[in-house]
């Protein structure tokens, strides 16, 4: 029997396993920290360093020159909590319901659109309030809503939002309650660092800002997330919607909107 110690780099076999294990720790310590930051199309890096502390959540350097870089386009400046616009008084309900008199063309007499656009019916207040409020400073732009918001004041808004909160929401034309929730929807795809649709829209949890899907047009909801996709939309706080969409297949999107319009 041999008497050849078994860790020591005299051992060819301890010291091939001790040489492949580097070599990976080091190919993934390349790929990790340097590689991955570094191939990020909205991330700008400017050398090695700054990947690696991009990698590691240590605050990048900044040039002294440039200052904090800014976007290139206007962001959203609403700040969301969840107590926002929960108790809307009757006057601004009522107030509202006249307004909303130039929405119905596009989104309905009652709030629920039969031309792929969005249902207001139940919308929670600081929702609609927060898209109208990007629409006007140009956060969220479309054809349609940018003009009609551009001369909308802010008690208009909230105005509009309180009545559209107050109508109780009115299922879906194509409502499936049997529909089976897709994958994504009940626990994501932690592996692409996607969390489930339910944490933030409902069913698991429902975070402030973001608007309940149910019952939603299933051509408005897949419009969405290719716009978020692609970045033509770009309103999400943090680039969360962004972050998200940009991670997800083709089929994924479709199954999202298909299950969404189908609940009630």
């Amino acid at each position: 029997m041999s008497e050849q110690k078994l860790f020591s780099f005299r051992n060819p076999w301890f010291g091939a396993s001790v040489g492949v294990s580097g070599a990976i720790a080091v190919l993934a310590a390349l790929a990790g920290l340097i590689w991955l930051p570094m191939v990020q199309p909205d991330l700008k890096i400017s050398g090695i360093w700054d990947a690696i502390c991009s990698a590691a959540g240590v605050p990048r350097t900044v040039p002294r020159s440039g200052g904090a870089q800014q976007p290139d386009f206007k962001t959203s400046n609403v700040v969301m909590t969840s107590q926002m616009l929960t108790h809307p008084d009757q006057v601004s309900i009522g107030r509202g319901a006249t307004l909303a008199q130039r929405c119905a063309i596009c989104h309905g007499p009652q709030g629920v659109s039969d031309a792929n656009s969005p249902n207001l019916a139940g919308q929670y207040a600081a929702v609609t309030y927060k898209e109208l409020n990007d629409f006007k400073a140009g956060a969220r732009v479309n054809a349609v809503m940018s003009p009609f918001a551009a001369n909308m004041g802010n008690r208009d808004m909230l105005d509009l939002a309180a009545y559209y909160s107050f109508l109780p929401r009115v299922p879906s034309s194509h409502l499936n309650d049997n529909a089976p929730a897709p994958q994504i929807v009940i626990t994501g795809a932690p592996m692409r660092n996607i969390a489930p649709c339910g944490a933030c829209h409902g069913d698991i949890d429902i975070k402030a800002g973001s608007p309940w899907l149910g019952g939603q047009s299933a051509v408005y909801i897949k419009a969405q997330l290719k716009a978020f996709a692609s970045g033509g939309r770009r309103n999400d706080i943090s680039q969360q919607m962004r972050n998200i969409a940009r991670q997800m297949t083709a089929e994924e999107i479709d199954a999202v909107a298909l299950y969404y319009e189908a609940q009630p």
